[in-house]
């Protein structure tokens, strides 16, 4: 049975190492991430963050060493919801059909289900492409498409891999204020290469950067999600996150 998202699980790693290409990428990471909150990771290109969520969701190909679990103690399984940076849309369902696809597979049809779906497509700036095939639709649609499918799901713990990358700016900006609503309360590891949108979500923030990869910083930014980006409060702590980003380099 999955955990409700008002009780979602903290994810706990405790010297956890894994090598790759023959080359140590984590080595004794010790990292918490609380339950109900969402933490973002920031890091330079090819240090490890995405495969850091790929230990979370349990991918068997990657054995590793230490300890990685959910507290309290519970099978990841049908509490884990994961957008990667691919949008994996099926290509011969209709762009509704693809954002219900969780629930065609549990075989949920319902009216509530189709009308959220509904709502959250058109929320989305998407309305009037319900049943447009995938290969019809811009890089852009289609990864709104994919997001408005994870967070269809209301799973307790949510992965999402640069869920915002292929937006323009103002999409970008909505989507994220959107995404920010329907996952209050869900444990959120969100991996982004933009501080600002680190700042406007986090409600914890982590750089990482090396090889093996440790942590350069942590902050926490005060008021809740999504913060505005004229938030004045936010520039320095921009500045020194884009600082460390640009020191941040991988050997």
């Amino acid at each position: 049975m999955s955990t409700s998202a008002g009780h979602a699980p903290g994810i706990s790693f405790d010297r956890v190492g894994l090598d790759f290409d023959g080359k140590p990428l984590f080595r004794d990471l010790s990292l918490h991430l609380e339950g109900g909150r969402t933490t973002c990771i920031l890091g330079p290109s090819g240090c490890g963050k995405s495969t850091l969520l790929k230990l979370i969701a349990g991918t068997p190909a990657l054995p590793f060493s230490g300890t990685i679990r959910l507290i309290p103690d519970t099978d990841a399984g049908n509490n884990v919801a994961w957008m990667g940076q691919n949008d994996l849309l099926l290509p011969w369902l209709s762009l509704l059909d693809n954002v219900l696809l969780g629930a065609r597979l549990r075989q949920e049809r319902n009216l509530m289900l189709h009308g959220k779906a509904m709502a959250l497509i058109a929320e989305a700036g998407l309305a009037g492409y319900e049943q447009a095939l995938p290969a019809t639709l811009s890089g852009g649609m289609r990864q709104r498409a994919a997001l408005l499918r994870t967070l269809m799901e209301q799973r307790p713990i949510l992965l999402m891999d640069e869920p915002f990358s292929a937006l323009d700016a103002l999409t970008r900006f909505r989507l994220q204020n959107l995404a920010a609503r329907l996952t209050a309360g869900s444990t959120v590891a969100l991996v982004t290469h933009d501080p600002m949108e680190a700042l406007r979500l986090g409600d914890r923030i982590i750089v990482l950067a090396g090889s093996p990869i440790h942590i350069t910083e942590t902050i926490s930014p005060e008021g809740m999600p999504p913060r505005s980006a004229d938030d004045l409060s936010l520039v320095h702590h921009y500045s020194m996150l884009l600082e460390r980003l640009m020191q941040g380099t991988v050997t």
